[in-house]
């Protein structure tokens, strides 16, 4: 099982990032990984739309841009465009690749890497049925994008680009936390579809659903996590 950095040196591999290179990186966060990037020499530029991720990436000392990467509004101004673990939260995927390339100078690349099909599956089949159980209506919580590499393929030719690499594959990972705080942390909007007083015995009755498939015997937790990872260029 990988730990946090290992999970990260595959896809920045892939993005081969030069000296004195303009780097986009929308849904920086926090900005611990552009950061990371700028220390290779890079000229980083971090696109975040959460007014509290914004400030946290400035504080690396990082141009930080506060926006929708639904609505780039960038013109061949960058060498590469990245995205870590961001992709999954924005819906339209066709505007993002295309402000994507349109941000690109020619012959750039975007490269990126996030949750894929089937992410976290049996976590959010067992929030869904718990919630069914109530009769609550599940309109609106599966709140990810999710495709396969097919899909997504489709997504990144449609805006322009020339796809290199695309791979979508298991990526199981240690929660490093109990099963209801990873609920907490990632599925959230799920808990607020339950009355406060309900939600200590839903997480219950969700982590008992869990033990079997999520539980090893040393008591550690591990999300049946995917991911997508792809390079795509805009041709010179």
């Amino acid at each position: 099982m990988l730990c946090a950095a290992q999970r990260t040196d595959d896809v920045v591999g892939l993005l081969a990032l030069k000296t004195g290179e303009r780097l986009l990186d929308i849904g920086c966060g926090n900005g611990y990984l552009s950061a990371q990037l700028a220390n290779q020499g890079a000229e980083v530029v971090g696109f975040d739309i959460n007014p509290e991720r914004v400030l946290a990436a400035r504080a690396w000392g990082l141009e930080v841009k506060r926006g929708n990467a639904e609505e780039l509004y960038f013109h061949q101004e960058f060498d590469a465009v990245f995205s870590h673990n961001a992709l999954h939260e924005m819906h339209q995927a066709d505007q993002v690749a295309s402000g994507a390339f349109m941000a690109l100078k020619p012959g750039g690349r975007f490269v990126g890497e996030f949750p894929g099909r089937g992410h976290a599956l049996l976590i959010r089949r067992a929030l869904s049925g718990a919630l069914e159980r109530r009769s609550i209506n599940l309109m609106g919580m599966e709140r990810w994008y999710l495709p396969n590499a097919h899909e997504y393929q489709r997504v990144l030719e449609r805006a322009g680009f020339h796809v290199s690499h695309i791979s979508w594959f298991e990526q199981p990972m240690s929660a490093e936390l109990s099963i209801g705080d990873w609920i907490r942390n990632n599925c959230g909007h799920y808990l607020q579809a339950v009355p406060m007083e309900m939600r200590i015995p839903f997480l219950e009755e969700v982590t008992e659903e869990l033990v079997s498939d999520l539980l090893d015997g040393s008591g550690r937790w591990t999300v049946d996590a995917t991911r997508l990872r792809f390079k795509a260029h805009r041709k010179a």
